[in-house]
C-alpha cells in the first residue's frame, strides 16, 4: 500500500493540520514508511503470547474496599462556606 501526495494531503486535512504542499512529498513518505512497518508488525507470529499492560509483570496493591465518611467530618465541614447538620449547603439550583 502507497500514500499519494493528494491522500496525504487528505490525511491531513482530516487530521487538521496546516501542510504546505511543498512538504506534501515529505509527508507521503514519511506514512508510507508507518505503514510499512505495520506491514511488518502484522508478520510477527504472536500464537501464545498473553497480552500485557506493562514491561515488567507486576501485581498492583489492594485493600478491602470499604465506605467510610473519612474519619474526620467536622475537618471537612471546616473549609465550607455554608454547612448544616453536618452537610455541605448549597444553593437551590432547580425549582
Amino acid at each position: 500500500m502507497s500514500i499519494t501526495e493528494d491522500e496525504a494531503r487528505k490525511v491531513a486535512h482530516l487530521a487538521r493540520i496546516a501542510v504546505e504542499d511543498a512538504h506534501l512529498p515529505a509527508l507521503a513518505a514519511e506514512l508510507n514508511s508507518i505503514l510499512h512497518f505495520m506491514e511488518q508488525l502484522s508478520e510477527v507470529d504472536v500464537k501464545g503470547v498473553e497480552p500485557m499492560t506493562g514491561v515488567t509483570p507486576m501485581r498492583l496493591k489492594r485493600r478491602e474496599d470499604v465506605v467510610t465518611d473519612g474519619g474526620h467530618p467536622e475537618k471537612v465541614l471546616a473549609n465550607a462556606p455554608d454547612a448544616r447538620q453536618g452537610f455541605f449547603a448549597v444553593p437551590k439550583v432547580v425549582e
